[in-house]
């Protein structure tokens, strides 16, 4: 007696869609990463004209503390609060393991190594960094803070030809 047609091919079939679900699985997977873990980078750096961005003369700040630090929207509420030191080069690297969607993140300036550069002023002091996978933004669970400094108490003396030299003519006065 024949065996039906059916019975062949339903271990077969079976196999296909395991196969399937398996492949869309590991394809929909972050590489590397856990679901909703981060790693926050960026570099501390030293201002010596208080000119508000990198010039020629701004220097790296090994040794210096930040703190990633996220808080709810409306409340204010602190929710996370995760410190770093920078390497020999300016650079901090801090993990944080769980997603914050609904909370605004800031890596923030907390102690400088460099007592001649160790001034901050209120809202340059941070960086804003997105610590969700639900925006778009392919890196693979890794997050780029922009550069943030510590300002010198008085400007180096050669900083007005320094900063001439930006043609910063055409931007807005600040603050």
């Amino acid at each position: 007696m024949a065996r039906p047609r059916f019975a062949t091919t339903a271990p077969l079939l079976a196999l296909a869609v395991l196969a399937a679900v398996a492949s869309v699985a590991v394809a929909t997977a972050p590489a590397g990463k856990d679901p909703g873990g981060f790693v926050v980078t960026g570099r501390v750096y030293c201002d010596p004209c208080r000119a508000g961005f990198e010039t020629n003369v701004s220097k790296s700040i090994p040794g210096a503390t930040v703190s990633v630090e996220c808080r709810h929207y409306g409340a204010g509420r602190e929710s996370l609060k995760a410190e770093a030191t920078t390497d020999e080069k300016g650079w901090y690297k801090v993990e944080i393991d769980q997603d914050h969607q609904e909370e605004i993140c800031e890596v923030v300036l907390d102690k400088s190594s460099d007592p001649a550069c160790s001034e901050t002023e209120k809202t340059r002091d941070r960086s804003r960094v997105p610590l969700t996978s639900n925006n778009g933004l392919k890196q693979n669970g890794i997050r780029y803070a922009n550069p943030i400094a510590f300002f010198r108490k008085e400007p180096l003396a050669d900083c007005g030809s320094i900063l001439q030299k930006y043609d910063l003519q055409d931007a807005p006065e600040t603050p």
